[in-house]
């Protein structure tokens, strides 16, 4: 089939994007392929998994490798970029709206740095199952096409075989990209940079409404994380995007035991982004894109800071409101924050699973508080705590529609990636199934709705994958 693909984002910034060409893939293997998504794109998943393969690696026309800077555990870095991703192009979504068509592992790019540009199967795969987790819990997500294996040995700690992961974005825009915009000294490049995410996300805003609407959709989303029990695990700024969208599932997990000072991943050695900091550091990420912006802002520099500063705070707000928000819908009550405010330091103290325990919540909602209740050690704490939340009349029906049963956990993550790039891609397969439909116990899936192990939750870390 011919795929048309536009060039929008090159051809608005030709400054930040360079021409290039993915490493050629003589033989690659389809892993696997999202055909829903392949078909709201106008792709014939039939295509793909035959003569398409060489249009999923890059190997069909060449792409632009994006150009962006970033504050990587708070130090800046003037020039980071795709050092192992491609831009082929935006395609047409079947709701009208155009898509990035971008790759990872596709080989080094002038960005590379020192990096071989490749990428392993087990990130790639990662990455896959969790972005669509991620979607079928309604979070705004980048969403995996496919993934390809390549037939290279990629150098780790170990061996291990190559692949390259196919994604689709509303845009690659992001904090990094306007950071790396301001750092050229080019008002110019800033502006029309603004313009086209203006244009590609927010259309009729002004420079600073574009702001306010970013500051609006990245408090949502990191309150989304949270209600999941999600950790990015590094929201470096060259990881936050313009459209509101979570991107690159490097480090990330899901919260096991409730403690906001949970961190899995390897490099975040003084918790940084700990599940409890989340919104601390999108707020400061968003203070960094308001610094880039400033000179759209306001020609005097005073006003420009001084409206960046009333539209930064207005964060905290928008977080709030989404944070116990859907805490209350959770519990299927509203009105009572020191009610959730008690039972977030009852299942902190306890060392309660948090998935779990909002499943099994809506069946004491209905007259059985056993299942929550026995997984708290204080007995008589939590039993006052239920009594005060039935008496505001929860809504069970409700609680079952916001609290998923099935989530990517830890251990079953690793197990399928583990499985997968040995060859055995069945497990994937039965995680994808449980985590793609996530409300609701369906039989013979209770395997994918129970806790880790206790000795693999202890010393469980997550690695970036590069």
């Amino acid at each position: 089939m011919s795929i048309s693909l536009s060039s929008d984002f090159a051809r608005a910034v030709p400054e930040m994007a360079v021409a290039w060409e993915a490493a050629p893939v003589e033989e690659p293997v389809l892993l696997v392929l999202n055909e829903p998504l392949a078909k709201e794109l106008g792709l014939d998943p039939a295509w793909l998994r035959s003569d398409g393969l060489p249009f999923l690696v890059g190997n069909e026309a060449p792409g632009v490798a994006q150009a962006y800077a970033g504050h990587q555990f708070g130090g800046y870095s003037p020039r980071l970029g795709d050092g192992r991703a491609l831009l082929l192009g935006e395609l047409t979504h079947a709701d009208g709206r155009l898509r990035d068509l971008h790759l990872k592992g596709s080989g080094r790019t002038p960005f590379a740095r020192g990096g071989d540009g490749l990428a392993a199967v087990g990130p790639m795969l990662r990455e896959y199952v969790v972005s669509e987790a991620m979607n079928a819990l309604g979070i705004p997500t980048t969403r995996s096409l496919a993934v390809v294996a390549t037939g290279a040995v990629v150098h780790r700690e170990t061996p291990l075989p190559g692949a390259v992961l196919a994604r689709v974005a509303s845009s690659h825009l992001r904090v990094g990209s306007f950071q790396y915009a301001r750092n050229t000294g080019d008002h110019d490049l800033l502006r029309r940079l603004a313009d086209h995410a203006i244009a590609r996300h927010y259309p009729g805003s002004s420079h600073v409404e574009l702001f306010e609407q970013v500051v609006a959709a990245q408090a949502a989303l990191v309150a989304q994380w949270m209600l999941v029990g999600f950790i990015h695990g590094v929201m470096n700024t060259d990881n936050m995007t313009i459209s509101g969208e979570t991107i690159d599932y490097g480090p990330c997990a899901f919260m096991e035991a409730y403690d906001p000072a949970t961190v899995y991943s390897s490099i975040d050695h003084r918790g940084r982004y700990a599940f409890g900091n989340q919104p601390i550091v999108a707020e400061w990420n968003l203070a960094r894109l308001a610094e880039a912006l400033l000179p759209l802002f306001a020609s005097d520099e005073d006003q420009a800071v001084s409206v960046a500063v009333e539209a930064l705070g207005t964060f905290e707000g928008h977080f709030e409101r989404a944070w116990m928000g859907g805490l209350q819908a959770k519990l299927g009550v509203a009105g009572d924050v020191e009610l959730v405010k008690d039972l977030l330091a009852l299942m902190h103290a306890n060392h309660v699973d948090f998935t779990l325990f909002f499943h099994r919540l809506s069946a004491a909602a209905r007259g059985d508080a056993e299942p929550a209740r026995s997984l708290f050690l204080d007995l008589a704490a939590i039993d006052g705590w239920i009594e005060r939340w039935r008496a505001l009349g929860p809504d069970a029906d409700a609680m079952d529609k916001v609290n998923p049963v099935y989530v990517p956990r830890n251990h079953l993550v690793e197990e399928a990636l583990a499985a997968g790039s040995a060859g055995d891609l069945g497990p994937l397969e039965r995680l994808l199934d449980a985590v793609t439909a996530p409300y609701g116990e369906r039989p013979g899936l209770e395997y994918f709705a129970a806790p880790a192990p206790q000795d693999f939750s202890a010393t469980y870390q997550t690695f970036c994958g590069t």
